[in-house]
């Protein structure tokens, strides 16, 4: 289990928060619950009610529909961010490549937080924008490789 000090620590690491002060990042750090999978696991499954956003802390993680892989998330990368914002089911599975230690952050939590914080709003939606563009990237180039991995983000 990493501490709290630890959480805000890797969620200033992480692109949607980069930019919230340590004691906003102490408020979420402390609403966020650190989970595990084993190889292999089903973290959630395509259609399943969507109410938790998710954080790679160690580990990849593969995002699937069918037998379609749409990307491999690692290390301070996110996903599960559109259930929470539109309350649809999920649009694909997330399955464990590897062994993988993930924060979460349920719906009701997440959004009392950003009725406060505008600026978290504007960074799931400049991680939204890069994964469409990613996705409008590879439906150009003729098919839907995994999804490019921000250089910032080291490989699990």
């Amino acid at each position: 289990m990493i501490s709290t000090v630890e959480k805000v620590l890797f969620l200033k690491s992480i692109d949607l928060f980069s930019q919230i002060p340590g004691e906003d990042l102490s408020q979420i750090a402390q609403i966020t619950d650190e989970v595990q999978y084993e190889e292999g696991d089903e973290v959630f499954h395509e259609g399943d009610p969507g109410d938790t956003l998710y954080f790679v802390i160690d580990g990849k993680v593969r995002i699937h529909t069918g037998g379609d892989e749409l990307a491999v998330l690692g290390e301070r990368q996110v996903f599960g961010e559109m259930a929470l914002l539109d309350s649809e089911p999920r649009s694909a599975s997330a399955s464990a490549l590897h062994d993988l230690t993930l924060l979460k952050i349920h719906r009701d939590d997440f959004n009392e937080i950003l009725a406060e914080k505008s600026e978290i709003a504007q960074g799931i939606i400049k991680v939204l924008t890069r994964r469409l563009r990613n996705t409008l990237d590879r439906r150009r180039a003729g098919g839907l490789p995994a999804e490019r991995t921000d250089p910032r983000a080291k490989s699990g």
